[in-house]
């Protein structure tokens, strides 16, 4: 069949892309432990390898895999999970600038390619199971307690307290004891209900999230002098933690970014101003200046 250039030009394009997320699919499969999840990424993986021998057959043309974004990809999937990383691929594909529709106009039966991958690929991407986004929700409730809770103590530690070292340890300490209590009432709270997820391991996630996030807030507090620059920054942190974590979730679990974004750094930044006035009245009423 002869095919105009811009079509090849096209065609091409998918083959690298499908050629790329090969190499990224077999490469994390060898990783898995898990034998089912390993089976539905090796199967994804020879569609891939499928789809680019189908638009070879009409290049003639055999085209090397993209190697960054192959290591890209590779890398966040081991780092971050591999639902992650391969919804983070997927995502990146569909911006690529291949234009299907001018390769199906130009090739009837490929839509009927394009169709099949995109909805088996679909399906199989929603078989995985993967074990941390099982307690995702045990890592959102350590965040979000610590991002509230703990903005709010250093924003009114800041205007109760002159001494930034002893806003540090009072943040700290608040902390550290309520990353135990917390992890500890996740552990309660599993365990009552019916569910699969491991009490145990739910515990170890909230309290991870919690002691994380206090020992990003509290730095500041340790290596500058200034408290008001400490507490921007640890702002700052705060809305960026948020930000990236809702990404995760937005990604991996196909869930809205912007909403939950605004929803938990409205919440932890309006505790934090209220919580900054209650310590300036206190620190009036009492005279406190330590």
């Amino acid at each position: 069949m002869a095919l105009s250039q811009e079509i090849r030009t096209e065609l091409l394009k998918a083959q690298k892309n499908e050629i790329t997320e090969y190499h990224v699919y077999t490469a994390i499969a060898k990783t898995l432990p898990n034998e089912e999840n390993r089976r539905i990424v090796q199967e994804i993986g020879e569609d891939e390898k499928r789809h680019y021998e189908i638009w070879k057959g009409y290049t003639g043309k055999e085209v090397k895999p993209n190697r960054f974004k192959a290591w890209f990809y590779t890398t966040v999937s081991k780092l971050f999970g591999f639902t992650f990383g391969f919804k983070l691929m997927e995502l990146g594909e569909e911006k690529a600038q291949v234009n299907y529709e001018k390769i199906a106009d130009a090739i009837p039966e490929a839509r009927e390619v394009i169709h099949d991958e995109s909805t088996h690929e679909n399906k199989l991407l929603e078989m995985l199971d993967e074990e941390s986004l099982m307690y995702a929700g045990s890592v959102v409730l350590g965040l979000n307690d610590a991002l509230v809770e703990l903005t709010g103590a250093l924003a009114g530690l800041t205007l109760a307290f002159r001494d930034v070292q002893v806003i540090a340890l009072s943040g700290l300490v608040t902390g550290i004891a309520a990353s135990f209590s917390m992890g500890a009432s996740e552990y309660l709270s599993t365990r009552s209900e019916d569910t699969d997820k491991n009490p145990v391991k739910a515990a170890v996630y909230t309290f991870i999230a919690y002691i994380v996030t206090v020992a990003l807030l509290i730095l500041p507090y340790l290596l500058l002098d200034n408290k008001f620059v400490c507490l921007g920054i640890a702002l700052a942190v705060s809305v960026t933690i948020i930000a990236v974590f809702n990404f995760y979730l937005s990604v991996a679990k196909d869930q809205p970014f912007a909403k939950r974004f605004f929803e938990m750094a409205g919440l932890s930044l309006g505790v934090a101003a209220l919580s900054f006035l209650i310590g300036f009245l206190i620190s009036n009423w009492l005279g406190v200046n330590i």
